[in-house]
C-alpha cells in the first residue's frame, strides 16, 4: 500500500525527509483494533520533532501521522462500538505506525465517530489538539466542561492560534471562563477572536501590563502552549492563589517551583496526549469518550473545525510543505492534506 516513510532523519528541506514508499498493508485487526482506510491527516508539531535531523535510519521507512479520519474496513474480535463503514476520526498511538498510510491499525479505544456535519480534513484537524486541550483543562486541572462554576474565573492561552490553542480557546468560552487568548499578528489575533476569545494580547510584550489595561489583575489559570522557560516567571505572578497552570512544551533548562508557585500553591499540570496509549492506562476509553462528546458539539454547533489550509493530495511533496510550514512558527490553525493520489 501507499505510505510515505522516513528512512534518514534529515532537514526537511531534503527532498528525501519524507518519500513515498510503499510498504506491506497491516495484518489482519486482532483484539480491540480497528483497521482504518485513511481518507485525510493532519500535522502536528510531534511529527516535526519525530522526524527532526540526527543521526540513525530506518529500514523498513518509518511512518508517521498521528491526526486521521477514515473509514473502518475491518475489526478485531474484542471491538464493541465499531463496525465496518463506520466513519472516524483519532489521533492514535505515539508508539505504533501512524496515519501517513492508506490502512492503520488503532484501539477502538483511542478513536471517536467522525462529527457528521464535517469532511474527513475538517474532522482529520481536531483529535489531537482536542484532546490535548480537553485532557488538560477538564481532567489535569479542575475545571468542568458544563456548568456555570468557571463563570467570572480568567483562563489566559499563551499561544492561542496554534492547533491546541484553537481549540483550548473554544473549550473554554464554552465552560465559561474568560477567555484571553495572545497571539503576536494581526490575523493570528483575528482567528483567535473568530474562535471565541474574550480578548487577545501580544505575547511578545510583558503580559501584565496588558492585562492591566483590560481591567484584569490576575487569573485563575493559564495555559501555556507556546515556550515554557519564556512565560515561567511572568505566570507565576499573574496566577492568582490557588490558581492552576497547564504546560505541553519541555522546558529547555530546570524551572524554579519555589516562589511564587510555593507561596501561592499554584497547581502545574503536565499533558502529553500519548501517555494513555503508551502506558496502556486503564482509562484509554477517556479519549474514545472525549472524542464522541466533541463530534456532538461540533455537531450541534458548539464547536468548530481548526482546519484553515487544505495542502492537497496525501504525498511526500504535500507533506514536506506542511512540517516546514509548521518549523516556520507562523502557522495558524492546522493544517491538512486528503485523498491518496
Amino acid at each position: 500500500m501507499k505510505a510515505i516513510g522516513l528512512r534518514h532523519y534529515l532537514s526537511i528541506d531534503d527532498p528525501l525527509a519524507l518519500e513515498d514508499v510503499q510498504i506491506d498493508a497491516p495484518a489482519a485487526p486482532q483484539g480491540q483494533d480497528l483497521l482504518v482506510q485513511v481518507q485525510a491527516v493532519s500535522v502536528n508539531p510531534v511529527d516535526t520533532k519525530l522526524r527532526s535531523a540526527r543521526a540513525g535510519e530506518e529500514n523498513p521507512p518509518r511512518v508517521l501521522g498521528f491526526d486521521a479520519a477514515g473509514v473502518v474496513i475491518d475489526v478485531g474480535p474484542e471491538v464493541t462500538a465499531f463496525e465496518v463503514g463506520d466513519e472516524v476520526y483519532y489521533a492514535g498511538d505515539v508508539t505504533r505506525p501512524g496515519c501517513n498510510a492508506q490502512q492503520q491499525l488503532v484501539d477502538e479505544r483511542l478513536v471517536g465517530r467522525k462529527p457528521t456535519t464535517l469532511d474527513f480534513a475538517e474532522a482529520a484537524a481536531l483529535p489531537l489538539t482536542t484532546l490535548t486541550a480537553w485532557e488538560l483543562l477538564f481532567q489535569r486541572m479542575p475545571y468542568q466542561l458544563d456548568g456555570r462554576r468557571n463563570t467570572g474565573k480568567v483562563l489566559l492561552i499563551i499561544g492561542g492560534a496554534g492547533g491546541v490553542g484553537s481549540m483550548a480557546i473554544q473549550l473554554g468560552r464554552h465552560a465559561g471562563f474568560t477567555v484571553v487568548a495572545t497571539a503576536s499578528r494581526s490575523e493570528s489575533q483575528q482567528w483567535c477572536q473568530q474562535l471565541g476569545a474574550t480578548h487577545v494580547i501580544d505575547h511578545r510584550q510583558p503580559l501584565a501590563p496588558q492585562l492591566q489595561v483590560l481591567g484584569i489583575t490576575q487569573v485563575d489559570a493559564a495555559l501555556n502552549l507556546a515556550d515554557t522557560d519564556r512565560y515561567w516567571q511572568q505566570l507565576g505572578e499573574l496566577l492568582a492563589p490557588q490558581g492552576h497552570v497547564g504546560l505541553v512544551v519541555e522546558p529547555r533548562g530546570e524551572l524554579r517551583i519555589g516562589d511564587p508557585y510555593k507561596a501561592k500553591c499554584i497547581g502545574i499540570h503536565w499533558e502529553f496526549m500519548f501517555a494513555r496509549a503508551r502506558f496502556r492506562t486503564a482509562d484509554m476509553i477517556e479519549q474514545h469518550r472525549i472524542l464522541t462528546r466533541a463530534a456532538s458539539l461540533i455537531d450541534a454547533g458548539e464547536l468548530r473545525t481548526t482546519l484553515s489550509q487544505r495542502l492537497g493530495r496525501i504525498n511526500a511533496t504535500h507533506l514536506r510543505q506542511a512540517h516546514q510550514q509548521l518549523e516556520s512558527g507562523s502557522t495558524i490553525g492546522k493544517l491538512a492534506l486528503e485523498g491518496w493520489d
